[in-house]
């Protein structure tokens, strides 16, 4: 009896510690992933560079078509310094509708511009966390010292909804000089203000009480 009962706890040890993978470290095998859309629409100009007749609403309908909003940017590929001047502008006010601003980076590559055409790129950045959640390693009985499978799926998974530039989570943003000015200007206003309760320090209270 006594082999046997070892031999099935050795059994059900070896099973539990298969489950999931081993993590032992303290980061989470699950990290935020970013994936990177490109839109593009050529969209025909005039002789004189505007857009030409209908383009103007077609673009509006393919920025709705693809839920344009907070977060993408937009660059137009005009082949050319002048050529299509006017019709940027016009882009610009079309996507100003929407929020946002005509990005003045370079758009992405993709091939050569029709001749008599703009071309609107629209970047979109997305992150995601793949695989969560992740319950695949039971958290109890624990023998091989592992973090549970799901360990940082809920942190990662919020910071990846939350943030509002994705792209910063792969290369971030630079850091600016810090002005000292502006800095003790705060500290002087804090301590130069008059404490807000400074006229009511000292409070007269009385309590009325009366039985029978």
């Amino acid at each position: 009896m006594r082999r046997i009962t070892l031999v099935s706890l050795l059994a059900v040890g070896v099973g539990l510690s298969a489950c999931g993978p081993v993590n032992r470290s303290m980061d989470s095998v699950h990290q935020p992933v970013v994936s990177r859309s490109d839109y593009v629409l050529d969209v025909a100009t005039t002789g004189s560079g505007a857009l030409a007749p209908g383009e103007g609403q077609r673009l509006g309908s393919w920025f709705d078509t693809i839920n344009l909003g907070y977060g993408d940017r937009i660059a137009v590929d005009a082949p050319g310094v002048s050529r299509g001047y006017a019709a940027q502008s016009e882009i610009a006010q079309i996507a100003a509708r929407y929020g946002l601003l005509v990005d003045t980076m370079s758009p992405a590559a993709t091939g050569a511009v029709p001749t008599g055409s703009l071309r609107i790129v629209v970047n979109r950045a997305a992150a995601g966390v793949p695989r969560c959640p992740d319950w695949s390693r039971v958290s109890q009985p624990e023998f091989a010292g592992s973090a549970m499978s799901n360990y940082g799926c809920a942190v990662n998974s919020n910071l990846a909804a939350m943030v509002a530039n994705p792209e910063d989570l792969v290369h971030g943003q630079p850091s600016e000089p810090t002005d000292a000015r502006t800095t003790a200007r705060a500290v002087r206003v804090y301590r130069d203000a008059i404490p807000t309760g400074i006229n009511n320090a000292v409070k007269a209270e009385s309590s009325k009480g009366g039985g029978q």
